[in-house]
């Protein structure tokens, strides 16, 4: 059963209603506040209460709440498969954060002190949905109103606080489309380099979130001007400075149309292992691309896909060019559809014909028997056929192969006959 995010909204003030009968205060925080002023969808409805993490325990039962944030006074309330779990958190502020990422102790007080911990004015707000009442110690309304991205208090003690808190500056600058206050701006700008102590996890995961979005090309840009692109993608750094690559790199992120962090992460490197992907065998890695990759910690599929993306992109916008069966070897793959659309998007992103990828999508559409026939011979055939299997074997194959898409041969005898002319020849 999957989760029912209007289940886990209900569930979430069913949670309130059970604090507040019992005596405390009990509210919605961040996100959700900010995305229902906004009158945005919100998946996450976190609880804030001057409740103890022991009291919420005792109060929902220990069956039904888990202590992994404990230590920073949350308690995750679960409501079952389909309405979810929503985290339970008490008021607290925050004393030291030696590790750049986690305060070293906590401290439970109020509401209105709370709110002072938290990053951003949009971030830091409180809703009764009993009461339908906005508690706003931070003026989050005011730069809701105003566009406005800024931090809570002094921008520098955030980050001191935080450092990735600079790429959730602009993940929210771009995907409201807001502006990013001047002071935060100067703070980011300062503090850039000590993005470098947060895990790979934390920054790949930012990173996505803004190449998926779409205001990529917003989010792209600030990371540019604020420096941090340099610090999390130094490869990319070549690139910024050369105004023409640069200037395609940024119009095709704004062109791609799926929101796919694969492809939009093979559209930034392109221009980075061009020397390489010359020199690199087809099968191989391509070294600048992959060490990108590990370092970010991104997943098999991501690093697999990312540089066959690369690989191919040239192919694909010049699809009318190239002989069928060097493109129909692409375009069965599983993500043909998304080398298509790099390929489109690098393509119109240089104002040049996209002639060779609307080629490339209309062969992608053929009837499965003309896209991708059954190969007219397999290993054992030639094997039976007298064959000795080694190392001319595969290539021999892939030969009968283009000959069959090609139309130059269409019977399992005329295989067989090509094999032997072949065989011999060679």
């Amino acid at each position: 059963m999957s989760l029912d995010l209007a289940a886990t909204q209900a569930f979430s003030i069913e949670v309130i209603q059970t604090l507040k009968q019992s005596g405390f205060q009990a509210l919605w925080a961040g996100g959700c506040v900010r995305d229902l002023l906004l009158n945005r969808p919100s998946k996450d409805f976190d609880v804030a209460t001057n409740a103890t993490p022991d009291q919420v325990r005792d109060l929902f039962g220990h069956d039904r709440t888990l202590p992994i944030g404990a230590s920073f006074g949350v308690i995750t309330v679960q409501g079952g498969k389909r309405r979810g779990q929503v985290e339970v958190a008490t008021f607290r502020t925050d004393l030291g954060y030696s590790d750049g990422r986690r305060p070293d102790e906590v401290r439970f007080t109020s509401a209105e002190e709370d709110a002072q911990r938290r990053d951003f004015t949009i971030n830091g707000m409180f809703y009764d949905p009993i009461e339908e009442q906005v508690l706003d110690f931070v003026g989050g309304q005011r730069d809701l109103k105003a566009g406005l991205v800024r931090s809570i208090g002094n921008p520098y003690l955030r980050f001191e606080e935080d450092k990735l808190r600079m790429l959730r500056a602009v993940r929210f600058s771009s995907t409201f489309n807001f502006a990013l206050e001047l002071q935060t701006q100067h703070a980011i700008r300062e503090y850039a380099t000590h993005i470098s102590v947060v895990s790979a996890e934390r920054v790949a995961a930012e990173l996505r979130r803004i190449l998926t979005d779409e205001h990529r090309m917003i989010g792209v840009r600030m990371l540019r001007d604020l420096t941090l692109l340099d610090e999390i993608l130094p490869e990319v750094a070549p690139v910024v400075g050369h105004a023409l690559r640069w200037s395609e790199t940024y119009h095709a992120l704004q062109r791609l149309r799926t929101p796919d962090f694969r492809a939009a992460m093979a559209i930034l490197l392109r221009y980075t292992c061009q020397r390489d992907l010359a020199e690199t065998h087809p099968f191989k890695p391509i070294a600048p691309v992959l060490e990108v990759c590990q370092r970010l910690k991104l997943t098999n599929d991501e690093t697999k896909t990312i540089q066959w993306l690369i690989r191919h992109e040239h192919t694909v916008r010049h699809a009318d060019q190239v002989a069928w069966p060097k493109l129909q070897r692409l375009l069965i793959e599983e993500n043909a559809p998304l080398l298509i659309e790099v390929g489109r998007a690098i393509q119109t992103s240089r104002y040049n014909s996209s002639t060779g990828v609307e080629y490339a999508e209309s062969r992608m559409s053929l009837p499965e028997e003309d896209l991708n026939p059954d190969p007219l011979l397999a290993g054992n055939d030639l094997i039976q056929a007298g064959f000795k299997p080694g190392p001319r074997f595969q290539s021999l194959l892939e030969a009968i192969r283009d000959e069959q898409l090609e139309k130059r041969i269409h019977t399992k005898a005329e295989a067989l006959a090509f094999a032997e002319t072949h065989w011999n020849d060679s």
